[in-house]
């Protein structure tokens, strides 16, 4: 457990940074926030400012979870993340640039010490522990890098990784579509379709997810793979599922 922490800890860092790089790059040019990101309806900017309070929010609760403390990941729950990410995502670049700095610092200081306890101490992200805050934070720094739009790619995705995000998105998975490697061989931990009565039977009525993973991985978190990612059902080509909900920190209720 303590290398996956500090392999986390270190890529998430590594991921920002690569992005604060990026940022810095385009303080000339003061309109560049405001062009599109690979996210629908988002500019570069609303992807920056998501990155910066999402450090935040996570910062926040190793913060209250060393006091013993638990306090929600964003003021104002879901609204309140919405509003602060539209507020923040009109500022300059130079403006981005000074709030993800801030951020860094926070979230460097927050982490606990390598082999404290406090790693393992509730917190109000899912219920668990900040061992889980950290998981978050590496995948918002290593997916949203690449939302960006700023040429950063998927090519950054280090193997553990991919096989975080493949097990922390499998939820994602429609019944009956699992996921495999380029040789089209079923991974396990997906469940079985519907109806099927048994191995033999489920076989020939799943449908198989196939790519490169890296490839594979980005078409499960719902972004463009730069290969091919295919689905194939009893050896024939079908149109690739539609993934589900994201897993999500906030409760319904909570909106």
């Amino acid at each position: 457990m303590h290398d996956r922490i500090e392999f986390a800890r270190a890529d998430a860092l590594a991921a920002l940074d690569a992005l604060t790089g990026t940022v810095r790059q385009l303080t000339s040019s003061p309109a560049a926030c405001a062009e599109p990101s690979r996210l629908p309806g988002w500019t570069r900017g609303h992807v920056l400012a998501h990155i910066e309070g999402v450090t935040h929010a996570l910062a926040r609760q190793a913060e209250f979870a060393a006091r013993g403390e638990r306090i929600a990941p964003y003021d104002g729950g879901a609204e309140g993340r919405n509003a602060a990410i539209e507020a923040g995502s009109t500022r300059t670049p130079a403006e981005h640039l000074a709030a993800l700095t801030a951020a860094r610092e926070r979230v460097v200081a927050a982490w606990p010490a390598a082999g404290s306890p406090v790693w393992e101490a509730t917190t109000s992200y899912l219920d668990g522990p900040v061992t889980g805050c950290l998981w978050a934070w590496w995948r918002e720094m290593r997916i949203h890098a690449v939302d960006a739009n700023v040429g950063i790619g998927i090519e950054t995705w280090d193997p553990r990784l991919l096989e975080h995000l493949r097990e922390f998105l499998a939820d994602r998975l429609p019944e009956g579509v699992v996921l495999s490697e380029d040789d089209g061989t079923p991974e396990g931990g997906a469940s079985s379709p519907q109806g099927a009565a048994g191995p033999a039977a489920s076989s020939s009525a799943e449908t198989i997810v196939s790519g490169a993973p890296a490839d594979v991985v980005a078409w499960l978190a719902g972004r463009e793979p730069s290969g091919a990612v295919r689905a194939t059902r009893g050896g024939e080509t079908v149109p690739l599922p539609e993934p589900g909900a994201w897993p999500s920190a906030v409760a319904p209720a909570a909106r």
